[in-house]
């Protein structure tokens, strides 16, 4: 029988500046389980990545113009405006909504900005898992987007390391025989979400464990070179 755990990973520390996430994962771990174990994938949220590596900024909670400049500072364009909300596309490829500029489980008076490289913070926290607990995991960084033509948000991988972004399944037989030609799978999307739906939007749970993931997936990955379809591919832009 096929099946896929997904496990909060409960009992982690309010996450400051200067915090070695590794090792509060490791220590959580250890402490309350689940304990890791090679070919797991550790799903951590943006917004504790962001903490961690100080991407936070003072932000008069109830200024609208101070707000808008700093989105518009973290956006390399701005696609589309519809009163407060701004669809941009960031520095990392990203289009969303405010350039990921989010308020919401910081502070008072201050707001989150992006990882200036999720995949570079995955492979951090990947490597610090294997230094202190010796396993291969693969690491997701996720955060929540808005979908276009779609209503509600989901969380989506925006930086991965040991685990594919996406598979490509061109060439490949479906079930009934047929060659695939356009099928690319976002898995690392896939694991984002169903995490999310143990940790939460105001639960304090901000890592969770999949496991139990196809072990061909298990490889040197890239959210940014993977998921972002090039320019010459959007018809949207």
């Amino acid at each position: 029988m096929r099946r896929l755990e997904v496990l909060a990973l409960e009992g982690l520390p309010q996450v400051g500046p200067g915090d070695v996430l590794a090792g509060l994962i490791a220590d959580a771990a250890r402490a309350r389980g689940p304990e890791l174990a090679d070919g797991d994938v550790v799903v951590v949220t943006q917004k504790v990545v962001s903490k961690a590596e100080g991407r936070l900024v003072e932000l008069e909670p109830d200024d609208a113009d101070a707000h808008r400049r700093l989105v518009e500072s973290q956006a390399v364009r701005v696609l589309r405006r519809r009163g407060e909300l701004l669809v941009t596309e960031t520095p990392q490829g990203f289009v969303c909504a405010n350039a990921g500029v989010d308020v919401s489980n910081v502070p008072v008076g201050h707001a989150a900005l992006l990882p200036v490289d999720a995949d570079r913070s995955a492979r951090r926290i990947r490597d610090g898992l294997r230094a202190r607990l010796g396993v291969e995991v693969g690491v997701v960084v996720s955060d929540t987007f808005g979908r276009p033509w779609r209503r509600g948000a989901t969380d989506v991988a925006i930086g991965c390391a040991g685990i594919a972004a996406v598979v490509d399944l061109r060439g490949t037989s479906d079930a009934l025989g047929r060659a695939l030609v356009v099928t690319e799978v976002a898995v690392a999307d896939e694991l984002a979400s169903a995490a999310e739906l143990v940790m939460g939007k105001a639960s304090g749970v901000p890592v969770a464990v999949v496991r139990g993931v196809e072990r061909s997936w298990l490889r040197p990955s890239s959210a940014t070179a993977e998921v972002i379809r090039p320019p010459a591919e959007d018809l949207f832009r």
